[in-house]
Parts: C-alpha cells; structure tokens; sequence
C-alpha cells in the first residue's frame, strides 16, 4: 500500500508549498554573505608593509599568533582565515607590534585593552566568563534531571484509590463466580 498524497492535495497547496520553499531559498541565499560565508575580498592596507613587516609575514610566529586572535567581523574565523576589512587591519597592528619588538603576550593584552576580551579565540577562564564556560554543562545538567524526572513521574504507579465497603463486597461476589445482581 502506497501513499499518494501529492495527488490528494490540492493545487493551491501545492503552489503555496512550493511558494514558501523559494522564498526560503531566496532568504537563505541572501544571508549567505551577512552570515561569513561568501568572502569579501581582502582589503588593502591603510599604508604599505615595510620590508620587515613583510618579512614577519611569513614567520611561524606570526601564524600562530593570528591563529589565536578572532576576526572581529566574522566572529567564527581567525585572523589567519579571514578575508574581511578589520581583519586586514588587526593583521597589520600585530605585524607592527611585532616588529616593535612586543611578545605576544603583550600584543594580546593591547589588543584585549582596546577590543575586549571576544578578540581572543580561546579566552581565559575568569569570573567574567564562567557562564561560558559552565553554561553547557549546566544545561546539560538540567536537561538530565528533567528527563529523569519525566521518566520517574511516568514509572510511578498510580496511586491506588479508595473502594467503598459495598465495592469491595461486590468484587469478592463476583470474583468467587456468584452472579451480579438484577
């Protein structure tokens, strides 16, 4: 036995279905570039890399250091992926306070001063963070105990009720195969 329900519905549903699955589609492809997905090129620079800066460009260092900073604009990438306007510039200040002889510790602490704490990929456990960094578990947590409670709710037998004196002695007569009364 087969369903043929796309025969059964009517035309106008079928084209509002139809209909409302475009105009998804339109959205969603829409939200494509607000969303990070479609790259914007890369911006130029405010002023040209000196040929040291260049050079700090290609270093392991600087790698890894734009590898645990955050994009500001696109919030899901690194320095190192990104492609967006800021991300160029904050690119730039790192090569500049590298080249001024800073460690990374101390370009991250200018950058944390002047951007917050969200310009790190990995921030630090704090006070000011512990819901970020407690808050799934703590959801999880919750969700385990309402579960456990919907299920125990539900395994608990019903509480057994009162029966009356005449209830009782009716079901003992009928149980011991006497006959119900008229």
């Amino acid at each position: 036995m087969t369903l043929r329900l796309h025969h059964a519905a009517p035309r106008g549903l079928r084209r509002r279905f139809v209909a409302s699955v475009a105009a998804c589609l339109l959205a969603w492809l829409a939200a494509l570039p607000l969303a990070g997905v479609v790259r914007a090129q890369p911006a130029a620079p405010d002023a040209p890399l000196s040929p040291r800066e260049e050079q700090w460009l290609r270093t392991e260092r600087f790698r890894h250091l734009a590898g645990e900073l955050r994009c500001l604009v696109c919030q899901n990438q690194t320095l190192a992926d990104s492609n967006s306007g800021l991300a160029g510039d904050l690119r730039n200040e790192v090569l500049r306070q590298m080249a001024a002889g800073r460690s990374d510790d101390e370009i991250k602490e200018h950058l944390v001063a002047r951007y917050g704490e969200f310009v790190l990929y990995r921030p630090a456990f704090s006070g000011r963070n512990v819901a970020l960094w407690a808050g799934p578990f703590l959801l999880l947590a919750l969700g385990a105990g309402v579960l456990w409670r919907m299920t125990r709710r539900r395994a608990a037998p019903p509480a057994a009720s009162r029966l009356s004196d005449a209830d009782a002695s009716r079901i003992e007569r009928l149980l011991d195969g006497e006959p119900p009364p008229r």
